[in-house]
């Protein structure tokens, strides 16, 4: 199974359940909102918190991450890095899943269906705790975040 047709896949990953963690989930949500089924050459997929949704994307060209990034900015300040940018040890930005995001993308390389290109957009998160609604400062930085994702899915 794989998404052949599609060439690219926007995969939101992140925890709804826990506030700001859920970043993620919520721009997915969003762009499905925004683009129904005008796109067709683009899958927007709720990962979650499932490293094996990375396995689903036989045959894309272009994979963007959307996630919870400990960066040290301000809530709702927003990254783009790659996958080599993250140092699992280092000062550097680095995914509130970190472990989950690197073993999905090492499945992805091994599994032979490693996209040509993948872009992290990772958010700042305000608040990681029990509830169900992004904070305020990023519920405000939502429009902003969609803005950079759509600018993403149109470069090469």
């Amino acid at each position: 199974m794989g998404f052949e047709n599609k060439k690219v896949a926007v995969v939101g990953v992140g925890n709804v359940l826990l506030k700001d963690e859920g970043i993620g989930v919520h721009v997915a949500r969003a762009l499905r909102e925004e683009f129904g089924t005008d796109r067709t050459d683009i899958e927007i997929i709720d990962g979650g918190t499932s490293p094996d949704v990375f396995l689903l994307l036989e045959g894309v060209r272009k994979l963007i991450l959307v996630d919870a990034v400990k960066g040290g900015g301000n809530p709702g300040s927003i990254y783009r890095f790659h996958p080599d940018d993250i140092i699992p040890e280092g000062k550097y930005v680095i995914s509130a899943h970190q472990i989950g995001l690197l073993e999905g993308l090492r499945m992805l390389e091994y599994s032979g269906f490693k996209p040509e290109s993948i872009v992290i957009i990772g958010v700042e998160p305000k608040e990681i705790d029990w509830g169900l609604e992004l904070t305020t400062e990023l519920s405000e930085k939502l429009p902003e975040i969609l803005k950079v994702v759509m600018a993403e899915l149109d470069s090469d």
